[in-house]
């Protein structure tokens, strides 16, 4: 086994780890608006779902080499609201450039070729070719030497037709399949998935088997 102790090495080598071991993550294109009235757009794989009552997900965002803050960051210490979208393949290459350094006068959203619509109940817009789209407040901060932490208060959610059955509450899983990030530059598909069964249903399926014997 290789040991490694975390007090032994800088942050960078623990990011290194963390980020290409912790795999895959799913991947927030989150949209903010300035001070100025500035959309931006930038991608983020520090991000995950933390709970449904109330309904919560997290975005961590770190400062940048300067100590300066990203404009995603600054953006929702501003105003307090952003909108969460995940991304499938066909709008990968876009979500993936949207995470290069635009001045914060730029809106990433025309540059990368994506549109904006506008969002139900926040001031930041919608990405018309997302999947999904998660309006959220700002329900709680964390802040750490490296990084903000936030936790956004779902209150709306916009999904592509056909991908949700509102009368069940399900999801139709064939038709979603977002990208997630992998270690370094990699991505990686959800396309090729398999299920597993808990013990009950393999019981069954083992009494079914002898019943016919």
């Amino acid at each position: 086994m290789t040991e490694v102790n975390f007090d032994d090495i800088t942050s960078y080598q623990r990011y290194k780890l963390m980020a290409s071991l912790i795999v895959p993550r799913p991947i927030a294109l989150v949209t903010t608006i300035s001070a100025e009235g500035i959309v931006n757009a930038a991608p983020f794989s520090m991000f995950n779902m933390v709970g449904e009552d109330p309904p919560i997900l997290m975005i961590s965002i770190n400062r940048l080499s300067d100590g300066r803050l990203k404009d995603t960051a600054a953006n929702i210490l501003h105003n307090q609201e952003f909108v969460v979208h995940m991304s499938d393949e066909p709008m990968a290459q876009k979500m993936h450039n949207c995470g290069e350094a635009f001045p914060s006068d730029v809106n990433e959203l025309t540059e990368v070729g994506l549109t904006a619509v506008p969002s139900h109940c926040v001031a930041p817009p919608r990405i018309q070719e997302a999947p999904i789209a998660f309006e959220c407040v700002l329900h709680e901060t964390l802040e750490t030497p490296s990084r903000y932490v936030f936790i956004g208060r779902i209150k709306w959610l916009a999904a592509r037709d056909g991908l949700i059955d509102t009368q069940a509450w399900r999801v139709n899983l064939r038709e979603y399949s977002p990208v997630a990030r992998f270690g370094a530059s990699f991505y990686t598909r959800t396309t090729d998935r398999f299920a597993l069964s808990d013990k009950a249903d393999q019981a069954a399926t083992v009494s079914t088997a002898i019943d016919h014997m």
